[in-house]
């Protein structure tokens, strides 16, 4: 997400301008590694394990004694918490699954045409465990692929401190209905998952999740071999506010997303000059709370790296300015939220009103977290239960009447394209067409 260009108005710039190119050592390291395991198998995802992650156990499979240990070591508060989420997240996509159905329909006498919503068989889910856990990426991840109807979802994880699997993690991937667990990270799962390599895994058909520069560039390698969700960047959020918005909620909810890297993007698009100004005095002001209670300086960093502040003239010229940025996350805070509802185009996830934040989609509300970042959304939607269907469509012919009514349009087609083979699948089925009638 970057500052349009252009004649407009900030009322902070950022230090740094976000880039979504890749790091050419990024590139080149992992392109070294997913050769390497191809070649080698697992005794490279071993040893790139015991290299990187300091973890080389007998076995990468989490147990279900370990799922179990897990899950009975919680708060049980917090695994209330977790099943709540998980239960908002399967209702979204059980919703969206509702709208894509199969149908036939005869579109000319005796022409039958249809399609059908396929699930994928494999899933492979990757779920980060670095500088936050990301307690929710497996309902995103895991439990919509298995609301589709997915045959088999498995999960990597990578080992905490050298100690195997976050337990809060291990039990939202489990209550998520992963059908296998690895405590296994970094290039080398993504790369077990899409070879075959892991104990009882086939491989799978798509990867999905977040991760490091590492794994998205690994996934972003693989691709063809396998699916992917997308290739994502950092986190960014932008939030359109006009004289009527509460400062403190919107400073609030861009120093959210701020949180989740040092380079995240975060921006204010408002109509109100005076607005503008308290919001930025109120982040200064929150960003001095964070840290009394023990917050790190990541949002400190990102927002004066990366945040920045944009005037616009009136709600259009908001608009206008919304859509160039194209954002990952899009909240809305005016007088006028359900025009914006009706007026905008590019974001990943929009948030109408100052009760709805992103915090609540990130973690617990049902729809998804996974997005488009780096103005993907001007041309793609985020993870959805869609995600892991394949759209197929079928034809019958069931009359002569439905040849007689295609064929010789194909013929004409099929001459203009210079393709004779293809002028003659059509051409032959109306010559015995003719026979029989002379017959």
């Amino acid at each position: 997400m970057r500052v349009p260009e252009g004649d407009v108005t900030l009322l902070k710039r950022p230090l740094k301008i976000a880039s979504s190119a890749v790091d050419p050592q990024v590139r080149d390291r992992v392109s070294e590694m997913l050769l390497t395991i191809e070649r080698e198998g697992m005794t490279a995802v071993r040893r790139y394990s015991r290299e990187l992650d300091d973890w080389d156990p007998d076995s990468f499979l989490v147990t279900a004694e370990e799922a179990e240990r897990a899950a009975a070591g919680l708060d049980p508060a917090l695994r209330e918490s977790i099943d709540f989420a998980i239960e908002q997240v399967a209702g979204f996509a059980a919703r969206q699954l509702a709208t894509l159905t199969d149908f036939e329909a005869q579109t000319l006498p005796g022409v039958v045409l249809g399609q059908r919503q396929i699930p994928l068989a494999r899933v492979g889910a990757y779920a980060p465990a670095g500088r936050v856990p990301m307690l929710a990426s497996p309902f995103m991840t895991v439990k919509v692929p298995k609301v589709a109807g997915v045959d088999r979802v498995i999960a990597c994880t990578p080992p905490r401190g050298g100690r195997g699997v976050h337990p809060p993690t291990l039990y939202s991937l489990t209550a998520s209905g992963a059908d296998a667990v690895y405590c296994l990270g970094g290039v080398q799962a993504v790369a077990a998952m899409a070879f075959g390599l892991l104990e009882g895994a086939e491989p799978v058909d798509k990867l999905v999740g977040p991760g490091n520069a590492y794994v998205a560039e690994a996934k972003r390698q693989l691709y063809g071999r396998v699916g992917i969700d997308m290739i994502a960047g950092p986190s960014e959020v932008a939030v359109i506010a006009d004289e009527t918005a509460d400062p403190e909620l919107v400073a609030a909810d861009l120093l959210g997303q701020a949180e989740h890297g040092p380079t995240s993007p975060a921006a204010l698009i408002t109509t109100s000059r005076a607005l503008g100004e308290a919001v930025l005095a109120e982040i200064d002001r929150q960003l001095d709370e964070l840290a009394k209670v023990g917050g790190d300086e990541v949002p400190r960093v990102a927002w004066r790296d990366y945040g920045f502040v944009l005037l616009a003239a009136d709600h259009e010229e908001a608009v206008r300015l919304s859509d160039l940025l194209a954002a990952e996350h899009l909240e809305v805070h005016t007088d006028r939220d359900e025009w914006y509802l009706k007026n905008l185009r590019n974001y990943g996830s929009l948030f109408v009103g100052r009760r709805a934040t992103v915090a609540f989609s990130d973690k617990a509300i049902g729809t998804n977290h996974v997005l488009p970042t780096a103005g993907a959304a001007r041309y793609t939607g985020g993870l959805s239960v869609a995600s892991f269907l394949k759209t197929v469509t079928w034809q019958r012919i069931d009359t002569d009447e439905g040849v007689r009514a295609v064929a010789p349009h194909v013929v004409r087609i099929s001459r203009a394209d210079l393709m004779p083979a293809h002028e003659a699948t059509a051409v032959k089925r109306l010559e015995r067409l003719d026979r029989a009638l002379g017959d």
